[in-house]
């Protein structure tokens, strides 16, 4: 792709999130969730045309037009859908080992993937009291695979102790802005790729675990001319840089 375009953290994040779908998946994502709408669509597109997209306006295989900048809950994730199911459904699938792949989200995360949605502090006294963890208790521990992503990357939010666990089960990558985690020995995230203008230093000085290179680690794959493309022809309104305000 050309270099006089400027790409921001968010155009690798969903581009990254895209890679890791796989052709005939079937994923969920919940609200406030816009780099992994616009990521499921790009995969659907590129590589994974089999893939179910599950939403969270209780649509199958939904089309959108184009995605708010407001809301990922809203009418235009029912546009071509076929079909429509119950909310309670996606919970049930997981739970019966169909559901293949949930995007999900935290104030905190940790080495071993795990989730803080409820308190920052103690959760009698917090400083801070969180929204709940909503679905992310049901479907972490029973979805074949998590992503899980993070528009911060520092030792407040990629942490080695959670104030409180939330959620745990089965996380298989963390993304950030700056790099590309994935669940490794022991169960503990290990570094599997760092996004371009990051290094290795940086990583360790932002992350509050010890940083550890996977296996698999390699150096991030640009993003494609047809990758760039189809990102701007699904997310014309910008979605995704709206999580980064």
């Amino acid at each position: 792709m050309s270099s006089i375009i400027t790409l921001e953290p968010a155009d690798y994040m969903t581009v990254a999130m895209a890679r890791l779908i796989q052709d005939g998946e079937r994923i969920f994502h919940g609200v406030a969730s816009p780099m992994p709408a616009v990521a499921i669509q790009l995969a659907k597109k590129h590589h994974a045309k089999k893939a179910v997209y599950l939403s969270i306006a209780g649509t199958a295989d939904a089309v959108p037009t184009e995605f708010s900048r407001h809301t990922t809950a809203g009418a235009n994730l029912r546009e071509g859908a076929v079909s429509e199911f119950l909310l309670s459904d996606i919970f049930d699938l997981s739970a019966r080992g169909g559901l293949d792949v949930a995007f999900l989200s935290g104030a905190q995360i940790d080495e071993y993937g795990r989730l803080n949605l409820s308190a920052i502090g103690s959760f009698q006294q917090p400083k801070v009291r969180l929204p709940g963890g909503a679905g992310s208790a049901a479907l972490l521990p029973t979805v074949k695979r998590a992503i899980l992503w993070k528009t911060t990357h520092d030792t407040r939010s990629l942490v080695e102790k959670l104030d409180v666990i939330t959620a745990a089960g089965n996380t298989e990558y963390v993304i950030t802005p700056l790099a590309i985690f994935k669940r490794g020995k022991q169960g503990k995230l290990q570094l599997y790729s760092i996004f371009p203008e990051s290094s290795f230093d940086e990583i360790v000085e932002k992350t509050g675990f010890k940083v550890e290179k996977h296996p698999q680690y390699h150096v991030f794959e640009p993003i494609t001319e047809r990758e760039w493309e189809l990102l701007l022809e699904i997310d014309k309104n910008g979605s995704r840089f709206s999580e980064f305000r």
